[in-house]
């Protein structure tokens, strides 16, 4: 006699009685395929799994197509896979570099004795395509890591050998392609027939791996330039190879060697000459008439302490910086722009005083005292608390906030008066190969930490935050981003190893069955990953500072 077991699908709100040991492929058609398109991978108890999991007895299961953040990693790890298995099937002993996000699509280069050209690219595609078709399913495989490791080398993969035996575990799972091995952080879809659109063209000395649109799936996300971020990460990149630490792998070997203390001296002195490069260019600006510093970034860069930095080493170079808020040229309340959901709405433009701050700003150029305003936040009011400045003969305007390189911020102010600073956690050191760090997940991490330490937060409150402030990075920020005249990254090479004694306890504390418990999970996952480094030796200026605490700047 046939056991059953009953299964919750979140997504429609039912119960369904199903075979014990349904694959959750299966349980998606016994619930009717309640998603509009194709499922990429499914939550389990509030857990991320491929959708060849099986239920063996009853749970909670919503399923996720690519208009989901967790459906479009799952759809873009399975491309990346088959790009690998592509590029190997072309050219064995090629290496390829999956690097990160960029343009709305993904970086890559390709080490191969043949120079990566029209030609060759298009072979590659055309591989890829074939792969598509065949409809090659990914078998998830578990072994003894020493074992997983000696498949991997045989492969020519030594960087996902060197990760995994950095983990310290004794078992290890990858996946295989017909036949090909690889190793990839997080699920994969069933086969490789659900990859239905990309595209692969050449960019700058390498590729641009470019995927759906999570707003209009049937069409390829449409290309952005950015040609500045690409410079930013090549920098850090050329830097992290002559250093040998492109990879986690290499940090975890470097830690273990004892090299804690000089990783953390190289790469805040890296910061340090970058911050210092920044002012020397402010500098020279000013004396072609620059007046204003306007520093941006999303939520989480670092943007604070790069000011603050950057006033320091403005100050070496004979400038006198003067700090001005955004916050403090908010609307009063009632005249707030609000948001679809009929909330006010602190992210906009608009939620600010444009023409009064624009007024200001040509007073204090000209020479005029001015009184500031300050922003009352329980009442909600703009006050004044007799907080006046004129600027020096040197004095150097800077404003940090989020919206410093919008055009429409400072419309009524010369732009040859304007020096723009954008700062993000670029995060440059890559698990392996082909596998990526993505800056949201470590500008995520840092934001857990600071609500939690300094602002009464819990991970569940900031997990279930994120997507709003996405959303609003993506209207607000973004899209000016190319229009910093110096790019800043704030992501060190050590940091993810600082951030995970401080992050776990935090992140532990979610309750399985908070809708933020599969994002708590992933990332703890994905924390297991790197060796613990301690931040005893941190300098009290370290960007980090702003985040764990004890640093000598006051936010």
């Amino acid at each position: 006699m046939e056991e059953f077991i009953t299964i919750y699908c979140k997504n429609i709100n039912r119960y369904y009685d199903v075979p014990v040991g349904s694959s959750l492929l299966e349980i998606y058609k016994a619930a009717g395929e309640p998603l509009a398109l194709s499922p990429m991978n499914a939550q389990v108890n509030n857990k991320t799994v491929d959708l060849t999991y099986r239920c063996w007895q009853p749970k909670d299961v919503e399923f996720f197509d690519i208009t989901s953040s967790s459906g479009m990693r799952t759809y873009v790890r399975s491309l990346c896979f088959i790009l690998s298995k592509a590029v190997y099937d072309i050219s064995p002993k090629a290496i390829l570099h999956l690097e990160h996000s960029l343009s709305k699509g993904y970086y890559c280069s390709i080490q191969d004795e043949k120079p990566l050209d029209e030609e060759r690219l298009n072979e590659i595609k055309k591989r890829m395509e074939e792969i598509i078709k065949e409809d090659f399913p990914f078998h998830l495989h578990t072994g003894q890591t020493n074992e997983v490791c000696r498949l991997f080398r045989k492969q020519g993969l030594d960087d996902k050998a060197n990760l995994v035996e950095s983990c310290g575990q004794l078992y290890t799972s990858y996946y295989e392609l017909d036949g090909f091995v690889n190793y990839f952080y997080g699920s994969l879809v069933p086969s490789s027939k659900y990859i239905y659109l990309f595209d692969l063209e050449l960019y700058q000395n390498g590729a641009l791996l470019r995927v759906p649109d999570p707003l209009h799936p049937a069409a390829l996300a449409p290309f952005v330039k950015q040609e500045k971020m690409y410079q930013v990460y090549k920098e850090h990149l050329d830097l992290q190879k002559a250093l040998g630490m492109s990879n986690v792998g290499d940090l975890n070997k470097a830690l273990e060697q004892g090299l804690a203390h000089d990783i953390i001296l190289v790469s805040e002195a890296i910061q340090e000459k970058h911050i210092s490069r920044i002012a020397e260019e402010i500098a020279d600006r000013y004396q072609k008439g620059t007046r204003i510093v306007l520093i941006a970034g999303p939520s989480s860069s670092g943007k604070t302490t790069t000011c603050k930095r950057l006033q320091v080493q403005l100050a070496t170079n004979g400038l006198h910086p003067v700090g001005i808020s955004l916050d403090d040229y908010f609307l009063n309340r009632e005249d707030t722009p609000r948001d679809e959901s009929g909330d006010y709405d602190y992210e906009s433009l608009y939620a600010l005083d444009l023409p009064y701050f624009n007024n200001d700003l040509k007073r204090l150029i000209a020479g005029e005292e001015v009184e500031l305003p300050s922003f009352d936040f329980p009442t909600g009011h703009r006050i004044y608390k007799g907080n006046k400045l004129k600027l020096k003969k040197n004095s150097i305007i800077v404003i940090e906030g989020i919206h410093g390189l919008n055009p429409e911020l400072t419309a009524g102010i010369d732009e040859s008066l304007k020096f723009r600073v954008y700062v993000s956690a670029l995060t440059s050191i890559s698990l392996d190969n082909h596998n990526w760090i993505p800056t949201t997940d470590n500008r995520l991490l840092r934001r857990i930490i600071r609500d939690y330490q300094f602002r009464g937060s819990s991970a569940e409150a900031t997990i279930a935050r994120w997507p709003s402030v996405r959303k609003g990075e993506d209207k607000w920020i973004f899209p000016y981003q190319e229009n910093a005249d110096v790019m800043f990254n704030s992501a060190m090479l050590y940091e993810l190893a600082a951030l995970r004694a401080y992050a776990e306890p935090i992140l532990a504390n979610v309750p399985e069955k908070s809708p933020g418990y599969a994002e708590a999970y992933r990332l703890l996952r994905f924390l297991r990953y790197f060796k613990y480094i301690p931040t005893g030796d941190l300098p009290k200026t370290s960007l980090l500072c702003e985040f764990l605490g004890g640093g000598t700047f006051k936010y």
